[in-house]
């Protein structure tokens, strides 16, 4: 794509305009570092257009609070104060379980996870949020958690105009196939791979 311009225009009878302005299911996936955080970074973008942003954190231990969860609701409450930007809701659907699956109990997670999902197709059915960052959501997926199928049809069918960002390793095929925009993390070199562990302001 050089200088932004795509390699191709298709016939399909749209305008440069219409094409350009299309709701987009992004996919960020792989092994390596930044999945989450190019999520939150373009929820920052969007927030300054004054889009309505939907976190719905799904692996993350409930007691932990990231830095991008202090930015955005803070950005959230000056949107209240001052109208500037867009309003944020972050939304922790795990109950306090990480991707190695070594806490807590399966059926609690699970039940915890398809309670989360029932949330997001409610808000997607409603149209409340412009974007929408399902952290960390591939892995109730791959893990057999929620139906796929149901996944798949409610995402691609979603109304009206809402972009929707998912994080997380090892993405199905099924998610791949409708998402617009797919982004493999690959790791080449890693700090954790001398015995170095996560540092404030890198991993959280």
């Amino acid at each position: 794509m050089p200088q932004g311009k795509p390699l191709t225009v298709p016939d399909d009878g749209l305008s440069t305009r219409q094409r350009r302005n299309r709701p987009l299911l992004a996919l960020h996936t792989g092994d390596g570092k930044g999945k989450s955080t190019a999520a939150f970074g373009l929820a920052i973008r969007g927030w300054n257009q004054g889009w309505n942003i939907g976190v719905f954190q799904f692996v993350k231990s409930a007691k932990w609070r990231i830095g991008e969860q202090t930015v955005l609701e803070r950005l959230g409450r000056l949107h209240e104060e001052t109208g500037e930007g867009g309003p944020v809701a972050w939304n922790k659907m795990g109950s306090g379980w990480s991707w190695t699956r070594k806490q807590g109990d399966a059926e609690d997670h699970q039940a915890a996870a398809v309670e989360g999902w029932a949330e997001i197709k409610r808000r997607l059915a409603t149209e409340e949020h412009d974007l929408l960052i399902l952290d960390e959501f591939t892995y109730p997926l791959t893990w057999g958690w929620l139906d796929v199928a149901d996944v798949v049809e409610t995402l691609a069918q979603r109304p009206g105009f809402q972009h929707v960002v998912i994080t997380g390793r090892n993405a199905l095929p099924e998610i791949v196939e409708i998402a617009d925009l797919v982004t493999e993390m690959t790791k080449v070199k890693h700090p954790m791979d001398v015995g170095q562990k996560g540092q404030k302001g890198i991993e959280w």
